[in-house]
């Protein structure tokens, strides 16, 4: 009798244990399947940074305003804004005109709100155009911060800064540390408007903002990236010259497949604006020497050198639509591209063909000419 107590205690004992272990498993699912849908539901709407203006009333509080932020697209779910809300607790909310948009996600929209009306008559906006090149860049930066254009290439040969964010971006590696780059993010940042809190605002802030910008565009294109037969830093460095050749271009994807064809066909890219970039000169303000054209450089395609290779990086900051083109481009042909100076493209196999479009487009008065 003993024997058989002790038995029925022990499998009484082990049945607890196994009822326990489940209890476990399932809460620790139950936590994970609640973390993912919290990050999910608290991120980005979407890609879009385009800013709305939002007026908050007097009396309003970070609660009340959930349908607000819902009504507007700012936000996923009204209720995982709210238990953020109360996780958080980020106090009293000003009544003031706010700035937000769709890709912030919860954590920025709710950082904005808590700097209220005083940082807003500091506030500064930046525009920061497709096909800009580092030194437009530096440029616009010094004439609205109260950074100087020595702060902005210090940055970028800064080898503290540079590991960080190669650390901290999935698409930069260690190709943007090349000795023979110009300037390191060249082709990483990502052109839009922006806003910053005043002109106080560090370089490094204002690069980690498009840096974060250019993420949130790449995202989506990250499986065909990945799939690739080229990196990413290829892939940008293609994508800024089909952005400098062709920004006005409808055709952007026609120019990237005619780039593959003599990448891949034994010619080089033959492309006048890495030239330029190549001697530190504007696309397109006086004509390319002989010299110049011929000029054995890291980024000059014109050369006999560059059969087959693409520069050693990109040569300005391209928009999503030249990166898109680049993923995507047309399969064609063609060898080889032009466009008038209205931005309608042709293209031809040959270069006895190209020579006769180039020919006709000047008869029509098409073709584009250096103001003098």
């Amino acid at each position: 009798m003993e024997e058989a107590s002790k038995q029925a205690s022990f499998f009484k004992m082990r049945k607890y244990s196994n009822i326990a272990f489940c209890m476990v498993v399932i809460s620790a699912v139950v936590i994970i399947i609640s973390c993912v849908s919290f990050n999910i539901l608290t991120g980005a709407v979407s890609n879009d940074s385009s800013l709305k203006e939002i007026e908050i009333n007097s009396g309003s509080s970070y609660l009340t305003i959930a349908s607000l932020l819902k009504e507007n697209n700012l936000i996923k779910s009204e209720t995982f804004y709210k238990i953020y809300i109360k996780l958080f607790k980020p106090g009293t909310l000003e009544a003031c005109t706010y700035n937000l948009s769709e890709n912030m996600g919860i954590k920025k929209i709710v950082n904005v709100l808590k700097q209220g009306c005083s940082s807003n008559p500091d506030v500064i906006t930046i525009t920061f155009n497709e096909g800009w090149h580092m030194r437009k860049i530096a440029s616009v930066i010094a004439s609205n911060t109260n950074n100087s254009e020595e702060d902005i290439f210090s940055i970028l040969k800064d080898e503290t800064f540079l590991d960080e964010m190669i650390d901290k971006y999935w698409f930069l590696t260690d190709e943007v540390k090349n000795d023979e780059i110009y300037y390191s993010l060249e082709g990483y940042l990502f052109p839009d408007t922006y806003e910053f809190i005043n002109k106080d605002v560090s370089v490094r802030d204002i690069f980690i903002t498009m840096l974060d910008e250019m993420e949130n565009k790449l995202e989506s294109l990250k499986l065909t990236i990945k799939n690739s037969d080229y990196t990413v830093h290829e892939l940008l460095t293609l994508a800024s010259i089909v952005e400098s050749e062709a920004g006005n271009s409808d055709d952007r994807a026609g120019v990237a497949g005619v780039f593959y064809n003599r990448l891949e066909n034994g010619y080089n890219l033959g492309s006048d604006v890495t030239t330029y970039y190549a001697i530190k000169v504007d696309v397109y303000s006086r004509d390319l020497t002989t010299a110049e054209i011929n000029d054995v450089n890291a980024y000059n395609t014109r050369s006999d050198s560059m059969i087959g290779k693409l520069p050693v990086g990109p040569i300005c900051n391209p928009g999503l639509e030249s990166i898109e083109a680049v993923l995507n481009p047309t399969d064609h042909n063609y060898y080889y591209f032009v466009a008038d100076k209205y931005g309608d493209t042709y293209f031809n196999t040959s270069y006895s063909g190209h020579l006769s479009t180039v020919a006709s487009l000047k008869d029509q008065g098409l073709w584009y000419e250096y103001e003098s």
